[in-house]
Order: structure tokens, then C-alpha cells, then sequence
């Protein structure tokens, strides 16, 4: 028969060791008689439903006989009277009917079980006595179980060029590779790094530059052996020197090309990045036959036309050896540049790759390849080098070299999850990574899991810390670090710029701090003005939103203030990378509420930041702030609703000072 047993939480109530035993003892007598009477009444029941026969009503009305007698403790009868052997033959003859007719015996399963409970409770171990007392039987089906259980982490089966990546040192200070310990760099090359005060290569570019120089040791036309060149993916701290490590091995693959064609293309997520990007490679091309164009769409569509090819009597003639560009603006010029040709593209550099994966819904990589390899046959005969359409690699098809297309992806957070990689369509891809050796995979579904290694790698320079304050006191709080701590340059950054405008306007209000706002609301030129003025040190504190926290390289930031905490592990990365660049030290500062803080400590200590310090500010210390504060306000208040009222909203112009700052 089934038994069913409901596990319950025993109650603070617990019984003595001797009234356990008492009371399992009573337990198990009581189940005992539950279990012979619900056999007897199962027993009544099934022979109720069976037809009625002389011999079966005879046998009932014997057992209703007997069953009284059986009970008595004595009897006077003797043991060789009449009436005893009378009754032991209809004993006899009962047991025969029904080992007959029943296939079960109640009494004896009866007694089976309970020896069975007698057993269970002798072996149920020393503890709680309730527990012990309700113990299931081992047949039973125990309802209930609710405990917590830790799930078994699955451990996810990672391509081999991710699992086992070419590791470089994320010490720049430590690992640094004199520029004569690698002379397949030109010699051309190597004085232009000793102009610019560059004696070593960090980790990162004594890696990744001998290895592409080997890719390219054929020249750009042909792929060493005649193969396509691998694809490359590196991945290491902001501020390690990435830019510079796809820089000098394009110049040198291109020195010595003959006809101007686009055979490098370099695309960054937003036009300040690019024009970094550009302004670098104008100090390594200088005084070469290489020319590059910068398209970000900060000159009308013509200028940057002019820039790139130029209309001739036999067609165009191209102007750039290498572009710079954005995805939406490089999109306009291969709809709308007559003349603007990628089939001769030798490389494709994407730099801040995980955020160019995430916008691939603009499709413009599909873009860029098509544009990249010939839809049909060359025209020309003796054209042998011209790419055609992808197909599959067969003895027929690799019978005539064709110029190969090599891909660079670099990031300071680069993904590791294979499925966002498929899209770029990375051909036999090599991983130089400068995290621990104990790394996992990236979480796929949430951006804060991870494992005891972190997903990224922070500069060795830089120090963590985060203040608890309330809503109320966060402007307060970034003041006070900012007029305490001294420090000549100081980046802070917002989640919208609706929040950026307004700490802009309540720290200017505010008074003795040299400050400034950039966002999204200022045009390029501006915005390149204001960066200017704060790498130039006529600028303190810089209120800015995400806008300069991807790769922006600002010389002598000493300190980011996170005003509104990130919500993801990669935007903190890119944000206090603007910090101890290049092996230089650094702080960062976010500001917490306290309903932020268990999330955004599980999601630092998930992305490999192995020491956060907690820095809290009395409130006597801000204290002799509150005075200018509340004016600073008022005026703030003031002046937005004036503004409203003019209907200009709360515009770029400065309020007016109130001239209360310490």
C-alpha cells in the first residue's frame, strides 16, 4: 500500500530525550492501529462487492462468531472438550477459505509494519526529537523539501582561440620590451617613437605588433604562403597602449605601395575617438607618401569627398591610403561617393569592438565586406590579386592568390561570448588577452556574473572607492572631493544629460571651481574646444556623459568622480579607464546610495576588482558647504524658470555667480 508523508518544521517547542522515545513509541502504535483498521475496512469492502454465496455467508457469520471469543483472555472450555475441538476445526477450515480467497493477510503485513516503524525510529539519528518522531518510512513519498539548494554552475565550452588565448602582462611598468628588442620595425619608424619620448613597448604592443608584421611579411597584395592572414582580437586594460599597437604595423605594411588605394580602414564608435585615432597616424605617416582621411561627418558630405577621391579625365583617382571613420557616416560614403572603392582593402580595424558589436544592427559590416569583395568577375585580365565573392576554399579556388582582407579587433572589454563574435565572420582568429589565466566566459544573460578571475583587467595604478550618501548630499559630496583633494584635472561622469547640464549649472552657481559640461547638447567643435581647454588644465572639473568614456585619451586626469553610478561592469571599465593611463597612477570615487550598494559591489567584485574602499564623509564636513549650497540652488531655480518661461528651457548659458565659494 502507498503511504504519504508531509515533511513539517518541527516548532521551537522541543521535547525532552525521554519524552521522545515515549511519544515515538505512541506514534508508531497509533499508525499501527490506523494501518489494521483501514485494512480490515478495505478487506469488508471488496468482499461487499462480491455476489453473495452460501459458503461466503457461512464463513462471515463464522468469523462474526469467533471474533468475540478471540478476544476474551481465558475461556472455560477444556482442551480436549467437544466444544474445543468443534472450534478447531472451524479454525482450521476458515484459515483454508481464506488462504483461498484473499491474497493478503492485514495482520501480518500489520505486524511487518510496525517492526518496520520500530526499526526506522531506532536508526533515526540523535537530534531534534520532533524530527525524530515523524520520521517517514523508507516506502513512503515524502511531500515537502523546500530548501534552498545551490545550483551546479555550468561550465560553458569555449572555442579553443578563446579558451586558450596568447596571454600578455598587464603590468606596464613591469613588462615594458625596449624598442630595439624588436627590429622587424622600420628603422624610420623606430626614430619617430624616440621623437615622441617612446623608449619601450608596453605588453600589449611587444605582442600583438610582431605578430602582425608576420601576417604581412609577404607584403599587402598577398598573404604569407598565399593564405589569407589570420584575424586578430586583443583585448587589455584601458590605457595600455591598444592604438598604438595597430598603428605602426599598418604604416610599415604600407610604406611602400605604389598606386594610392583605401587599403586601411579604421572604424571607432564616435567622432572624438576617431579624431584621436587620426591625429596619430598623421605623426606616423608624416614625411611617407601615405595620406589619411578623417569621415565622421563633422564637414558636409562634399568636403569629405574631396578629400578621398578626386574625378579625372580616365575616372576617379583615389586620395586616402587609410580612412578613419565612423559606421554611419563610412555607410553615406560607400551609397554616395562615386569613385570611393574598398576592393583593395588590405586591413579592417575595428577599435572598441564590443561597442561596434552592439550596434551591428546598423548593419554596416555587412556593408563594408560587400563593398570589399567584387560582386562579379575583374574586367581587367591582368587584375590577378582582385578579391572575388566568398565561397568555400577548394583546391580550384585557391589556384590564384587573392589580396587578403585581415580583421583587428581591439577592446578593453572585449566579449567572450561566441555568439556576438559569429557576426564579424573572424577567419581562424588569434586572442591576446591581458586578463588572469583563471578567466571564464562572459555572462550571456547578465552583464555582473563572473568568476574568481573577473571578466576584465583594471591598470595596475588605479585605486577604488565608493561614498555612501544620500540623494540630497551628492552634489554636496562631489564639492567637497573636489575642493578637498586639490586635484588639476577631474573628469565626472552622468548616466543622461539632462543630469550633467544641471550639476554643470549647480557647481558654476556654486563658485570656485573652473568647470565645464560635455555632452550630447554641444556641437563637435565645441566639444573639441572644451577638451582642449581641460587637457590644457584651464579646466578642473569636467561634467560629462558617457561621451568621453570610450577611449578618450585626456593627459593628466588624476581623479573620476562617478556622480550616477554605471549600471553595467563595461561602462565603469571604460569610465575609470579615463585614469592611471599608461602606468600612471589614479583614483575613482562613485557615489552611492545605499539601495545601490549590495548590486554594484556583486557587479565589481564579478568584473575583477579585488579591493574597493569605502570612504565616508561626516556630515560636519559638509557642513560649512550648505550655506553657498542653498544659495547656489536658489539661484539654480531662479534661472530655470526664467529660462522656461522664455521657453529656451535650461540652456547652455551660465547663471549668474553668486560668489559664496570658499
Amino acid at each position: 500500500m502507498a503511504l504519504f508523508y508531509v515533511a513539517r518544521y518541527p516548532g521551537p517547542e522541543a521535547a525532552e530525550p525521554a519524552q521522545a522515545e515515549a511519544e515515538a513509541g505512541g506514534r508508531a502504535r497509533a499508525l499501527l492501529e490506523r494501518l489494521q483498521r483501514r485494512a480490515r475496512e478495505r478487506e469488508q469492502q471488496r468482499r461487499q462487492q462480491e455476489p453473495a454465496s452460501p459458503s461466503a455467508i457461512a464463513e462471515a457469520a463464522g468469523k462474526r462468531r469467533r471474533r468475540p471469543r478471540r478476544r476474551r483472555h481465558g475461556s472455560s472450555a477444556a482442551p480436549g472438550s467437544p466444544d474445543a475441538l468443534r472450534r478447531k476445526r472451524r479454525k482450521a477450515a476458515s484459515g483454508d477459505a481464506d488462504a483461498e480467497s484473499s491474497d493478503e493477510a492485514p495482520e501480518e503485513s500489520s505486524v511487518g509494519a510496525e517492526e518496520k516503524i520500530r526499526e526506522e525510529a531506532a536508526e533515526a539519528p540523535e537530534g531534534n526529537p520532533e524530527e525524530k518522531a515523524s520520521g517517514p518510512p523508507a516506502h513512503a513519498l515524502v511531500l515537502g523539501g523546500f530548501e534552498r539548494r545551490k545550483a551546479p554552475k555550468v561550465q560553458p565550452l569555449l572555442p579553443t582561440w578563446l579558451a586558450e588565448p596568447s596571454w600578455v602582462g598587464k603590468k606596464v611598468t613591469e613588462h615594458l620590451v625596449p624598442i630595439q628588442d624588436i627590429p622587424e620595425v622600420h628603422p624610420d619608424l623606430q626614430r619617430k617613437l624616440r621623437a615622441q619620448g617612446i623608449s619601450s613597448y608596453f605588453p600589449v604592443q611587444a605582442a600583438v605588433i610582431p605578430a602582425l608584421l608576420e601576417s604581412a611579411a609577404g607584403g599587402f597584395l598577398v598573404g604569407r604562403g598565399g593564405f589569407r592572414p589570420r584575424d586578430l582580437c586583443v583585448s587589455a586594460p584601458t590605457g595600455s597602449g591598444k592604438t598604438l599597437a595597430f598603428v605602426i604595423p599598418v604604416v610599415q605594411t604600407l610604406l611602400h605601395r605604389v598606386v594610392c588605394r583605401i587599403r586601411a580602414l579604421v572604424v571607432l564608435p564616435t567622432k572624438e575617438l576617431a579624431q584621436q585615432v587620426n591625429r596619430v597616424f598623421n605623426i606616423y605617416t608624416d614625411a611617407t607618401p601615405l595620406r589619411v582621411a578623417l569621415v565622421t561627418g563633422q564637414k558636409s558630405l562634399a568636403k569629405e569627398q574631396e578629400s578621398l577621391v578626386q574625378k579625372s579625365a580616365d575616372g576617379y583617382r583615389c586620395l586616402a591610403d587609410i580612412v578613419v571613420a565612423t559606421p554611419g557616416r563610412l555607410v553615406d560614403h560607400i551609397d554616395q561617393t562615386a569613385g570611393f572603392s574598398l576592393q583593395q582593402l588590405r586591413f579592417l580595424v575595428i577599435d572598441e569592438a564590443d561597442r561596434m558589436v552592439d550596434s551591428m544592427h546598423q548593419s554596416w559590416l555587412p556593408r563594408v565586406v560587400a563593398a570589399a569583395f567584387q560582386s562579379q568577375g575583374p574586367a581587367d585580365p591582368c587584375a590577378l590579386l582582385q578579391r572575388g565573392p566568398l565561397r568555400a576554399v577548394t583546391a580550384a579556388s585557391t589556384w590564384a592568390p587573392q589580396m587578403p582582407l585581415q580583421k583587428l579587433l581591439f577592446s578593453a572589454t572585449l566579449t567572450q561570448n561566441p555568439e556576438k563574435l559569429q557576426q564579424l565572420a573572424l577567419h581562424q582568429p588569434r586572442l591576446f588577452s591581458a586578463g588572469l589565466e583563471s578567466r571564464g566566459l562572459e555572462g550571456t544573460g547578465d552583464d555582473v556574473a563572473g568568476d574568481m578571475g573577473g571578466k576584465y583587467a583594471f591598470p595596475e595604478g588605479l585605486a577604488h572607492h565608493y561614498v555612501p550618501c544620500s540623494l540630497s548630499t551628492k552634489p554636496l559630496a562631489v564639492l567637497h572631493l573636489v575642493l578637498t583633494m586639490r586635484f588639476s584635472r577631474v573628469l565626472c561622469f552622468t548616466n543622461s544629460r539632462e543630469n550633467s547640464h544641471r550639476l554643470f549649472l549647480l557647481v558654476q552657481a556654486f563658485g570656485g571651481v573652473s568647470v565645464a559640461e560635455f555632452s550630447s547638447r554641444h556641437g563637435p567643435g565645441q566639444r573639441k574646444r572644451t577638451l582642449k581647454k581641460f587637457e590644457q588644465g584651464k579646466i578642473q572639473l569636467l561634467v560629462s556623459t558617457d561621451a568621453t568614456a570610450r577611449g578618450i585619451d585626456v593627459q593628466g586626469v588624476e581623479l573620476v568622480l562617478n556622480y550616477d553610478a554605471p549600471q553595467y561592469a563595461r561602462t565603469y571599465v571604460h569610465r575609470v579607464g579615463r585614469t592611471a593611463r599608461a602606468g600612471r597612477a589614479g583614483q575613482a570615487f562613485t557615489l552611492l546610495l545605499r539601495v545601490q550598494e549590495r548590486r554594484f559591489l556583486r557587479m565589481l567584485a564579478g568584473a575583477g576588482v579585488l579591493e574597493l574602499r569605502r570612504h565616508e564623509i561626516p556630515g560636519e564636513l559638509l557642513q560649512p558647504l550648505v550655506p553657498c549650497y542653498e544659495m547656489a540652488l536658489a539661484q539654480l531655480e531662479k534661472t530655470v524658470r526664467v529660462r522656461s518661461l522664455q521657453g529656451l528651457g535650461a540652456g547652455p548659458g551660465p547663471p549668474a555667480h553668486t560668489g559664496c565659494a570658499p
